[in-house]
């Protein structure tokens, strides 16, 4: 089985994660706006038990707030470099789940790479920007389903 490896920018915290992703989702969310100061976040939900943080727990900071669909949005980063690393969400849909942000996986390192990622859904359509077109081939959700 397939071990993916990622970092943060100053490669305090590291993790692995064997197998796929359940879901490769882009999320316009306005959270994930935020946390990610762009337009949206790429998202690799992996289940919990294949997710591991290899090195650095230590430096991973937490903050938890209510996200608009009514569920409580945890996000994970490096306290020394600031990278969110990923996010956990109490709603059914992500019990048990890494929302892990493509953007942290390292090149070279065997598993799946940033290239390779296949986004297949984008979530909270409803916000997504203006100027932003959909992306083709994906399925549209105007929330989280």
């Amino acid at each position: 089985m397939a071990q993916s490896h990622g970092s943060c920018l100053c490669k305090q915290v590291t993790y692995t994660f064997t197998g796929e992703p359940v879901q490769q989702a882009l999320c316009h969310c306005l959270p994930c706006r935020k946390v990610s100061g762009s337009t949206h976040t790429t998202n690799l939900l992996i289940p919990l038990p294949a997710f591991t943080i290899t090195s650095g727990q230590q430096h991973l900071k937490s903050y938890s707030l209510p996200h608009p669909s009514g569920m409580t949005l945890t996000l994970h980063w490096c306290e020394n470099c600031g990278t969110k690393i990923y996010k956990e969400g109490d709603a059914e849909a992500f019990k048990g789940i890494a929302i892990v942000q493509a953007g942290t996986l390292d090149e070279g390192e065997g598993g799946l790479e940033i290239g390779e990622v296949k986004v297949g859904v984008e979530l909270y359509v409803k916000d997504r920007v203006g100027w932003l077109g959909e992306r083709e081939g994906t399925a549209q959700c105007q929330t989280f389903v």
